[in-house]
């Protein structure tokens, strides 16, 4: 029995091959800006600055930036020499062997969909709120998930959200992207006029002392705002579907997380010169800091802001569940049939599967304990990528023409072993949760996954 038996890259570039190619670099690094900078960027500074870092939050930024950028190089090398579907899980396939790359495949899956239900909740809380301050109240039955007991039998919301976006992403890429591109504008518009605002009323005082909680705090900071950085791996998972991946696959995943680096700091800055750090530690410290200097206008464009934020989250999410699924169905360790491209070039059985499958969690299911699955499974496939350089450059049959990891291979270790700190820091229900997750797929690979692979029929 051969689990570490090694698919090909020309295998994967023949099956792939029926994607149409139309990405960009921009759309790469809108898809990007879509999944990191949700509603986070309104919460996590003055949270943060309040609790642990003081005004130092924004070297906070920097730092955890600069660990993601370690990360983020190595998967612009991976996307240069492997344009393929599948992200971490078909990198995994060829460079480690099966067994590695279903496990990092099933890591993804959790981190995808968990990821989408759970904002598809958060969207539909937004929304109900929205629909309060105008007198509109759904009955209570739909509004959040089954629990008989307080009342509620599903988020109505959430499922329909979800069904909403998958309806976009069936429309096809082109669609889907240039939504997206629309939406990323207004979201990125938003955040700058908030920047441009508080400049305003910064209060040079309100920066003293910058280092409440000495260095240590500015430490203990980025490791709570990493987790913001995350997502920039779903473009990896489009490779198959653009234009010159060795040029446009570096720049739109490093491009995307340089942005949000630029913006998280800029709110940083801002807001904790606004208000003094003591007083951020609110629900909503961007919300508090405009009602503060008497700018409540604001404030309600912020949660339109929030509501875009999470809905182009929805959206890059789906549409890289659907590209994973489409891969592991194309090697057969999920049902092959789930594979199946359209006329429209799209995997359209892969795509309402996850539709499916999350608009079921999102509105039947409270998430509110397993969300911190979601950090797992993406550092898992962080320290993966990292480590994975090391054998990718030895591979004389993967040319790369393209981005490669500077400092090879002092950065790719450094990186990590950066990734494989933050898995420690996670609590204990989580990594309990997550080993629960991987011993089912363990079953399911040697049950189904691992008769009915590809590789097998070989």
């Amino acid at each position: 029995m051969n689990i570490f038996r090694k698919e090909s890259l020309d295998a994967y570039l023949g099956a792939d091959r029926r994607f149409a190619k139309t990405l960009s670099g921009l759309n790469l690094m809108t898809l990007g800006i879509a999944t990191i900078i949700g509603t986070g960027i309104f919460i996590l500074p003055g949270t943060v600055a309040a609790t642990t870092a003081g005004p130092g939050v924004t070297l906070s930024f920097l730092l955890a930036a600069i660990v993601c950028s370690l990360a983020a190089m190595c998967y612009a090398e991976f996307a240069s020499s492997l344009p393929v579907a599948g992200s971490a899980y078909s990198y995994g396939n060829v460079i480690f062997g099966e067994i590695i790359g279903w496990l990092l495949g099933w890591a993804l899956i959790l981190e995808y969909m968990l990821a989408v239900a759970a904002v598809s909740t958060g969207w539909s809380a937004y929304f109900q709120s929205l629909l309060a301050s105008v007198g509109f109240k759904l009955p209570t039955a739909l509004t959040a998930s089954y629990n008989p007991a307080h009342g509620t039998y599903i988020n109505l919301i959430a499922v329909l959200i979800v069904v909403l976006v998958g309806w976009i992403v069936a429309k096809g890429i082109r669609e889907t992207m240039r939504i997206n591109n629309i939406m990323v504008v207004l979201k990125l518009a938003i955040i700058l006029v908030f920047i441009g605002v508080g400049l305003f009323f910064i209060k040079p005082a309100n920066y003293q002392p910058f280092m409440p909680y000495h260095f240590s705090g500015v430490l203990k900071g980025a490791t709570a705002v990493f987790f913001a950085f995350l997502g920039f791996d779903v473009v990896a998972a489009s490779s198959a579907e653009v234009k010159n991946p060795q040029r446009n696959m570096p720049l739109g995943i490093i491009g995307s997380l340089l942005v949000a680096a630029l913006l998280y700091m800029g709110v940083s800055i801002v807001l904790t010169g606004m208000v003094k750090y003591t007083h951020l530690d609110v629900a909503n410290p961007v919300a508090f800091a405009l009602n503060y200097i008497h700018h409540g206008w604001l404030a309600d464009l912020l949660s339109i802001g929030a509501l875009i934020g999470m809905f182009t989250m929805l959206l890059s999410m789906t549409y890289s569940s659907s590209r994973l699924v489409y891969s592991m169905g194309r090697d057969g360790l999920l049902p092959k049939a789930i594979a199946k491209i359209d006329h429209q070039q799209q995997p359209h059985r892969a795509l309402w599967t996850v539709v499916t499958i999350v608009a079921l969690m999102g509105g039947l299911v409270s998430l509110d304990q397993l969300a911190n699955l979601v950090n797992f499974g993406t550092l898992l496939a962080f320290t993966a990528v990292s480590f994975g350089i090391l054998p990718l450059r030895k591979r004389q049959d993967i040319p790369n023409r393209g981005f490669k990891v500077p400092l090879y291979p002092v950065l790719p270790i450094i990186s990590g072993l950066a990734c494989l700190t933050m898995i420690c820091f996670l609590s204990k229900e989580t990594l309990i949760a997550a080993g629960i997750w991987f011993a089912i797929g363990l079953i399911l690979y040697l049950t189904y996954g691992y008769h009915h692979s590809r590789l097998n029929q070989k």
